[in-house]
């Protein structure tokens, strides 16, 4: 055993017994019978100190395993005072030894054990980088964790002691060398009836998140860099988008074997300069990523989503699979990982979409508005352009629902949800940003119905729907002449395609409605 058990205490209770032997030794006067006699005091304790030592040994017991050990031991001879005493000097002796590497970690940050007797482990094979480049990265809450075997007095406070090492370790990786003040330190000790040590841990972890939400809120601008992320992958900067979108039609238009990122960042840049987003000074971390998957293929991959695999179309294009990335460095990485920014990907893969349906069906809505002076009630034009309609009034209100504030609650999702996280952060006073930042996410996922996969089905024919129409309206030739237009409403060929498109959709929306009022309820 590393861990000191102190024999001096031991040394005392036993001292007098000794001192008896060692004179009858001297004059002579020492026979067997005699040595049987003196040590019958002791014979308790020295029976009691051969179990621990036997089971110590036996069981290969260190650190945590001895302390609890001896507390056992000890509370298993209540009926002999001399024994019970002896056991309870011993494990304050052996605690002093622990306590020291519990100071240096609740009070620096450090782990300072060199047999690996504390309950605490450290697992060095994890980076700090991992958190901004793999979405299962386990640096949080892997990097230091507890191990099954914790000291008995102090299993309550086990996960406390653990964040606030934690804490100091971040602000420490920062280059920040931050300590709990020499002047709030006090030697921990487990004896008394105060239970001191307790306060001690629980001052300690008090400082420890108070300077690390400073840290993070304050000097590394927290809510700034999230305003900044909500203003690019909500879709909350409006002209940029477009502007893009304008202007990397034609590349987001291909398949998505043969877009070039490359070209994608450089048609980025150029949106962002000349938008009012060059005037957002984190504008330079936006990055362009092509997935290579649909919406609800990649969903069915997410471990913790529920979704039927699903083949890919073959003819996929970027505008399915096309989203933002955004460089976060540590130690924002903590709140915005990977696996965070994975969930604002997704959502803005749904958004990008809608809005470019959105965007066809204006371009199908604008040819119908330049047919106007034609007289055609009653024919498929007329009914084409009803269902034009209907087509954008629905994936507007769509976009409405998922990213404007509603004057009713549950009648929106992404800007209700951004404020109420935007006021939790603003008046914690402790390291919960990481559970605030998540549980907005998580509800703006399933807001968008990201998380109901039969729900997204639907919504996504929906959408197919509505692009197939817009995208056969707009390159069909009835925007060619007055003389092409006449004809085509006599075309049977026409006016079946229009009323097969809205059977098609109506169908679909109808299907929709018991999904629709299900979620509404939840």
């Amino acid at each position: 055993m590393h861990l000191q058990l102190h024999s001096e205490h031991s040394f005392l209770v036993i001292q007098p017994m000794v001192a008896q032997l060692e004179h009858q030794f001297r004059l002579g006067r020492l026979s067997l019978q005699g040595l049987w006699f003196y040590c019958q005091p002791m014979m308790g304790s020295m029976r009691a100190l051969a179990a621990v030592i036997q089971q110590a040994s036996s069981k290969h017991f260190v650190g945590s395993g001895v302390l609890n050990l001896l507390q056992n031991q000890a509370k298993a001879m209540a009926g002999d005072n001399s024994v019970r005493s002896l056991l309870e000097k011993m494990t304050e002796c052996a605690s002093n030894a622990y306590l020291s590497i519990l100071e240096r970690w609740v009070y620096e940050g450090i782990i300072d054990d060199p047999y690996g007797e504390f309950f605490i482990a450290e697992n060095r094979s994890l980076k700090k980088e991992s958190l901004s480049q793999d979405s299962t990265a386990k640096y949080w809450s892997q990097r230091y964790s507890l191990k099954e075997t914790i000291p008995g007095f102090l299993a309550n406070i086990a996960a406390t002691i653990l964040t606030t090492g934690k804490y100091l370790n971040v602000m420490r990786g920062c280059g920040h060398n931050v300590q709990v003040p020499i002047s709030e330190r006090s030697k921990l000790t487990i004896f008394g009836s105060n239970h001191h040590y307790l306060e001690c841990i629980k001052a300690a972890h008090e400082f420890a998140s108070k300077e690390l939400v400073s840290l993070i809120m304050d000097k590394y601008g927290l809510i700034g860099r999230l305003r900044s992320i909500k203003h690019y992958l909500l879709l909350d900067q409006g002209d940029f988008l477009v502007h893009f979108m304008d202007i990397a039609r034609e590349e987001l238009n291909k398949k998505v074997h043969e877009i070039s990122v490359e070209k994608l960042q450089s048609l980025l840049d150029l949106a962002l300069r000349t938008t009012a987003a060059a005037a957002d000074p984190r504008h330079e971390d936006l990055t362009c990523c092509v997935d290579r998957t649909s919406l609800l293929t990649t969903l069915g991959m997410q471990k913790d989503l529920d979704s039927n695999s699903i083949e890919d179309p073959v003819s996929i294009t970027g505008l399915e699979t096309f989203s933002f990335g955004y460089k976060v460095q540590w130690p924002l990485s903590i709140v915005i990982s990977k696996k965070a920014l994975s969930k604002y990907q997704l959502i803005f893969r749904f958004l990008f979409h809608c809005k470019h349906v959105e965007r066809q069906l204006c371009g199908a809505w604008q040819i119908h508005q330049g047919i106007r002076s034609m007289n055609s009630n009653g024919t498929a034009i007329r009914r084409s352009s009803l269902l034009c309609r209907s087509m954008l009034k629905f994936i507007s209100s769509l976009l409405h629902y998922l990213t404007f504030e509603a004057n009713f609650d549950c009648l929106a999702v992404l800007e209700p949800n951004w404020h109420v996280m935007h006021d939790r952060l603003q008046s914690t006073r402790s390291v919960e940003v990481i559970q605030h930042h998540d549980f907005f996410l998580d509800k703006c996922l399933r807001g968008c119905l990201l998380l109901l996969p039969d729900v997204l089905k639907k919504m996504e024919k929906l959408k197919s729907v509505c692009l197939h129409y817009a995208e056969w309206l707009i390159s069909s030739s009835i925007h060619i002449n007055s003389q092409s237009q006449k004809t085509m409403i006599r075309d049977t060929t026409v006016t079946e395609s229009i009323f097969n498109f809205e059977r098609e959709f109506n169908s679909e929306l109808q299907s929709l409605g018991p999904w629709i009022l299900g979620v509404s309820k939840e």
